[in-house]
């Protein structure tokens, strides 16, 4: 991987991570187009780190959210901020179980397969759909009133289901959950605000993992020198998943607000058809 790759796939990354485009359905796309070559475990390896990025630019664009709900939690002030992060935790149960048992299962399966991330795609698009002409049918039939309710302990642990569903590549985390959320009934920002912190932990820990994996590897599995990933492409991949990550986060927020998730719907159906045909 040249240093120019590592710079491609980190902007679609950042861009992916927040919209409901999926990010691992994408990154498997541009690695197709550009060619790059990598071992199961290497490949794993940048995509953690890439997503490692995108949380911490999550972290620095809702700081004045997040810090108020960390403190509320080290403190246990029993407040609303302590109960919404322990919805928080709530909803990672899902997608922590699969982590630990299946992630790098489904990960090796379906790499390089550009079929299922079609597939996904057209389901992320449908998603989408449902859940913006749901929410305009309700609008319609109850002017004046406010749309969407907070989210409650139940919707915690359904948006976490379909968190834990979306470790499938080109079905997207962010359009999942949100899509889930709207069609729960939840407020469409405040589902969004809370699709972006529930990913903070898993990817963290994730990332943690990767990390011990790194610094202590199997000394039975062979590596491919060819295929191995060097500093600083992983660098510059970080650094610029990061950076646009940041603009994405702020701009996805706006997008949810607004209402205007069916264009993705139609972008992600498009890129979905032209997979299964590539």
């Amino acid at each position: 991987m040249t240093w120019l790759d590592a710079l491609i796939l980190g902007i679609i990354q950042g861009l992916s991570e927040y919209l409901p485009i999926s990010s691992s359905g994408h990154l498997e796309i541009f690695k197709q187009v550009l060619g790059v070559t990598l071992d199961p475990d290497s490949s794993l390896e940048f995509s953690i780190v890439l997503h490692v990025a995108t949380v911490l630019s999550t972290i620095v664009i809702l700081w004045k959210e997040f810090y108020p709900l960390l403190l509320s939690f080290i403190t246990v002030k029993r407040d609303n901020k302590f109960y919404y992060v322990c919805k928080i935790l709530l909803s990672c149960v899902p997608v922590g179980i699969v982590g630990v048992f299946f992630q790098k299962d489904i990960e090796q399966f379906f790499e390089g397969n550009l079929t299922v991330v079609g597939v996904c795609l057209i389901v992320t698009a449908a998603l989408l759909c449902f859940a913006y002409f749901t929410r305009t049918r309700q609008a319609l039939m109850n002017p004046g009133r406010p749309q969407g309710r907070e989210i409650s302990w139940l919707d915690a642990l359904i948006i976490g289901c379909a968190q834990a569903v979306a470790v499938l590549p080109g079905l997207s985390r962010s359009g999942t959950t949100i899509a889930t959320g709207i069609l729960l009934g939840d407020n469409r920002e405040r589902v969004a605000q809370f699709s972006f912190l529930m990913v903070i932990i898993p990817i963290l820990g994730k990332g943690l993992l990767d990390l011990k994996d790194m610094l202590f590897p199997d000394a039975s599995a062979a590596v491919d020198p060819a295929s191995a990933i060097g500093i600083v492409p992983v660098a510059i991949g970080f650094l610029a998943s990061f950076i646009v990550g940041c603009a994405a986060c702020q701009w996805m927020l706006k997008i949810v607000k607004k209402g205007k998730l069916v264009y993705f719907a139609i972008y992600c159906a498009a890129v979905g058809i032209l997979c299964i045909c590539w």
